[in-house]
């Protein structure tokens, strides 16, 4: 059985497919050609359904594991983009049975940045009063772990998106770059902060302002990239990673990245404090006792997120 979740404008509604082989679920798919609706198939035992004329965002929840959720972005008008993608992550998050979400582009680039042509128009007063680059950071509040999918270019907001992720995996196709300079402007939805953090300043620098592009290798060995898999099979070890973290205890994951994201704000003496309140705290869960009384029995633990 499958089952796909559509967010957008006009809600959230699902379908489920039951069927004995991806033939028969074609023949289904294949009528429903008056809607507008194509397929693929994922290659995880699940059929992906989506929407060509919609512009609103799809994800996909995996027969292989019911935690993971996988939200794809591509190269559609950035302001839909991001306000689907934001639409999809607060249902996420407020779906308690979900642990990792894995964000994909297209193989072209892996999200579309600003449209050029609208922003070119645009004045400061207009950039007061609208802050058009504001809804890009959701994901960066998100406090389940996120994973971004990075199969091709990651340039300007694409890559700054991919920044704003827990992971980001790449392969060897794989490219990055805040070429902002190029237009007489610079990075602004956290390019500046979070490439000298991940970085360093002087490759930053580099990059920033001469506009250059950084391969995958050059990226993972500067700490940008958590790491480079076979552009073969790509998608499907990305997923065997998200499953992996998935099966750990949702409480403990939240507050492990958060103690990790408030190094980023505090000093040291201050983060090890936060650090051990959190520590304390996750004594009051079932998923500790589980987790080491299962080590202490020498078997794998089954958490319950509680």
């Amino acid at each position: 059985m499958w089952k796909k979740y559509y967010s957008g404008a006009t809600g959230l509604f699902s379908i489920v497919i039951k069927a004995k082989s991806k033939a028969s679920v074609l023949k289904f798919v294949n009528k429903l050609d008056l809607f507008g609706i194509g397929y693929s198939w994922g290659g995880f035992e699940s059929l992906a359904i989506y929407h060509d004329i919609s512009k609103s965002r799809n994800f996909y929840k995996f027969k292989k594991n019911e935690h993971l959720v996988r939200i794809h972005v591509g190269l559609e008008d950035s302001q839909d983009l991001i306000a689907d993608l934001n639409d999809a992550l607060n249902i996420i998050e407020n779906d308690e049975n979900i642990s990792v979400i894995v964000v994909t582009g297209s193989k072209k680039a892996f999200a579309a940045g600003a449209d050029i042509k609208e922003m070119e128009k645009k004045t400061f007063i207009d950039l007061i009063n609208n802050d058009f680059i504001k809804p890009w950071e959701e994901i960066s509040y998100c406090s389940k772990p996120t994973i971004a999918a990075v199969d091709g270019y990651a340039l300007g907001g694409g890559c700054e998106l991919a920044m704003m992720c827990d992971l980001l995996i790449a392969n060897e196709n794989t490219k990055f770059g805040q070429p902002e300079i190029n237009l007489g402007v610079f990075p602004a939805a956290g390019g500046t902060q979070r490439l000298p953090k991940a970085i360093g300043k002087a490759k930053a620098m580099d990059m920033i302002l001469t506009g250059r592009m950084m391969d995958a290798i050059e990226a993972e060995k500067l700490g940008l990239v958590s790491r480079i898999i076979s552009s073969e099979g790509f998608l499907e070890k990305v997923i065997d990673i998200a499953i992996e973290i998935s099966e750990k205890s949702l409480p403990a994951l939240i507050m492990a990245k958060d103690a990790i994201n408030s190094s980023y704000e505090n000093t040291l003496s201050q983060g090890i404090i936060y650090e051990r309140r959190l520590f304390r705290s996750s004594f009051s869960l079932e998923d500790r006792k589980e987790g080491m009384k299962a080590f202490i029995d020498k078997r794998k633990a089954v958490f319950k997120n509680t």
